[in-house]
């Protein structure tokens, strides 16, 4: 096995051009994984560890451009009131060691359906940097999951950066797991509600070959919020219409039975959080965040 170690991000586009096959590594949370249990056995492991772009956030607009190698942690300690889905997501990846040295993009780059950053990127309508010495081009995070653990990246391609819209309401992430930490995803869900296009958006992860959004039941809440003028109002939602959402959000899984859980429990599952997450995203956006975010 062959170590390139570029010493800048043009190095790193050239080195992937001249070796396709070449894994990236920064955190290593996943890939080291992989190694150690001589389940890969790449010929070239392409560091990124010292190109320091990766390493840094910046605000564009209304948006987050979030470098691939930021550390969970720092997203839960810097961008909590930007990305509040994605920072309760962080909260939930492996150890405190994990997420020291884990980021977005590799989570990104190994596809797993259970990757905890996937459904709050889905929900939040995220955007994936992804690079070459051809060019730039950004890629929708519901198009960026080809099959499990295969991405929409080309061979010479790296993952640079995570464009996020910054938070115009409530956003919730919730998790099913056999324990409380250190533990790969059973299932989870996340909501994110946009005021200001009077929007709602889903992501559910472990529950499909790839993590997907509820779009049936991101239509039928947009749908009741608006013809019910409940955005104006903020009045407390229907249990019907949160009985049907929950529904709405299981229909749109395709689980597989596996040691972590069942298929039927993961559609379950998926219903159950997804009515919490309505409840808990609501109770905020009457709260108070209502006003503050539509302004």
């Amino acid at each position: 096995m062959e170590f390139l170690r570029p010493g800048s991000w043009e190095e790193a586009l050239a080195a992937k051009a001249e070796h396709p096959a070449a894994v990236p590594i920064a955190g290593g949370t996943d890939v080291m994984v992989e190694i150690n249990f001589d389940h890969r056995r790449p010929e070239h492991l392409l560091d990124l560890n010292r190109i320091g772009d990766l390493y840094e956030w910046e605000t564009e607009g209304d948006e987050i451009r979030l470098g691939a190698s930021v550390p969970y942690t720092r997203i839960m300690e810097e961008l909590r009131a930007e990305l509040p889905g994605l920072a309760l997501a962080a909260h939930t990846v492996g150890s405190p060691q994990i997420r020291n040295r884990g980021g977005v993009g590799g989570n990104l780059g190994a596809a797993s359906p259970a990757g905890d950053s996937h459904p709050a990127l889905l929900a939040a309508g995220a955007r994936v940097e992804a690079a070459s010495v051809r060019g730039t081009r950004l890629i929708p995070a519901e198009e960026f999951y080809t099959g499990v653990k295969r991405n929409a990246l080309a061979p010479d391609e790296l993952i640079r950066a995570v464009r996020i819209a910054r938070a115009d309401g409530p956003q919730q992430f919730s998790k099913v797991g056999t324990r409380n930490a250190m533990v790969i995803a059973v299932c989870a869900f996340s909501l994110a509600l946009h005021p200001r296009s009077r929007t709602v958006r889903t992501g559910i992860g472990s529950a499909a070959p790839t993590p997907v959004r509820a779009r049936a039941a991101e239509d039928f809440l947009t749908a009741a919020l608006d013809e019910g003028g409940f955005w104006e109002s903020g009045r407390p939602l229907p249990p019907s219409a949160a009985r049907q959402f929950a529904e709405l959000a299981a229909g749109a899984c395709n689980p597989i039975d596996d040691v972590r859980g069942s298929a039927r429990y993961r559609r379950h599952a998926v219903a159950v959080m997804a009515r919490r997450t309505l409840g808990w995203t609501w109770d905020a956006y009457r709260g108070g965040e209502r006003g503050e975010r539509c302004a």
